[in-house]
């Protein structure tokens, strides 16, 4: 099975973004389709902000569900607060991932994620596959 999954990070913390998507990479008989929007996509110089949030819900509606690193930037993130938003608005599972090594986190994602895992890519592909 492969699944779908839309990761939101924040473009100026895109390292711990790529961290994930090698350690999801590496899972054995775990297959992914990433529909997250990376610094380096095009969508991410599409023009004013209500057309980036329509580009980000185009991305995001496939998706199974919606992981979000967080990390404490993402409590001041404008657009990971608008993507919690339209994954809630879409009834998207949300996975929270608290980063490596990370005293502080975010409670705004904490409290709208449905599970919460720690940096570990057995809890994350668990919460993931909904086990």
């Amino acid at each position: 099975m492969t699944y779908n999954l839309f990761i939101s990070h924040s473009w100026s913390y895109s390292d711990q973004y790529d961290r994930l998507v090698a350690l999801l990479g590496k899972k054995p008989y775990f297959s992914y389709h990433n529909y997250s929007v990376p610094k380096n996509d095009p969508i991410h110089g599409v023009g004013t902000d209500w057309q980036l949030k329509q580009a980000i819900e185009r991305q995001m509606k496939p998706a199974s569900c919606v992981i979000i690193l967080a990390g404490v930037y993402a409590t001041y993130s404008k657009w990971i607060n608008i993507e919690i938003e339209l994954a809630q608005r879409m009834g998207k599972r949300i996975i929270a991932v608290e980063p490596w090594c990370s005293e502080r986190t975010s409670s705004i994602v904490k409290q709208a994620a449905d599970e919460i895992v720690g940096w570990n890519t057995d809890s994350i592909v668990r919460a993931i596959r909904g086990f």
